[in-house]
């Protein structure tokens, strides 16, 4: 009785500290929700996203839930998913359906804001979950995270590698443990586990962000239909990146900065 007492409150701790990790992305959908309802919005909706995204980027800094590292690793992470997202809606892979003023190639500057909400999980789950990694391969990580970001940009036009840089992402990976802390508790699982189920909630995530019509993918123009599970994939490839950008702790204390 008292072990299922003592792995059901390691559940709810658990779940509390996720949910915590998550408060960025959480409030993002949030305002993603409120603004699909609200009538006659004084200026376009993907504009007041940005705002939005701007104004809780700055609350979260100055209320101490992020360092200015953690600002700066989101920030990066936003330039990265504009450059993205650039890319993806100028070959057609998805499109912003709505106006905004606040756009650049029919990208609203607000869309960088979903890839600087993962940056603040992973960065805040680090120092919530007091995150460390063991047999981490810092380099051959960042170059397989650099080369899966850039095939996944040049995959339109030149031969799409995906499948081949993700089976040498796992194998480099193998060996890699994440160490994480739930209250006293010490627990661990593969890198690789890690990056598979971030992969699954994001792209649960994906799917209630069109449903709320963020964005929508060919497929969801005449109306909404679920995000493609292979997306799922994407996401647990691409969820390298940040982990790279957002560096990882060896059991020692040493940060090993993200190289790509």
């Amino acid at each position: 009785m008292f072990r299922k007492i003592g792995f059901l409150g390691q559940l709810v701790q658990f779940g509390w500290l996720q949910a915590r990790a998550c408060a960025f992305a959480f409030a993002l959908v949030g305002g993603m929700g409120v603004s699909a309802v609200l009538p006659g919005l004084p200026v376009a909706r993907y504009d007041l996203l940005l705002v939005y995204g701007v104004l809780l980027t700055a609350v979260f800094r100055l209320l101490g839930w992020e360092t200015r590292r953690e600002v700066a690793v989101v920030a990066v992470c936003h330039v990265l998913g504009l450059v993205f997202e650039l890319v993806k809606v100028r070959v057609g892979s998805w499109s912003y359906p709505e106006p905004g003023v606040a756009t650049v190639a029919g990208v609203p500057l607000f869309g960088g804001f979903m890839y600087a909400a993962v940056g603040s999980y992973v960065c805040r789950a680090r120092r919530l979950f007091d995150l460390e990694v063991t047999g981490y391969r810092a380099r051959t990580t960042a170059a397989l995270a650099l080369a899966l970001y850039v095939n996944f940009l040049t995959h339109h036009w030149l031969p799409d590698l995906r499948w081949l840089l993700g089976g040498l992402l796992l194998v480099a990976t193998t060996g890699t443990w994440v160490r994480f802390r739930v209250g006293v508790r010490l627990h661990r699982m593969p890198l690789a586990l890690s990056f598979a189920l971030i992969g699954f909630f994001l792209w649960l995530a994906e799917n209630i962000a069109t449903y709320l019509g963020a964005w929508s993918y060919p497929h969801q123009l005449a109306g909404w239909e679920p995000v493609s599970v292979t997306k799922w994939v994407s996401w647990g490839l691409l969820i390298s990146v940040t982990f790279v950008i957002c560096g990882v702790r060896a059991p020692e204390g040493r940060v090993v900065p993200g190289r790509a």
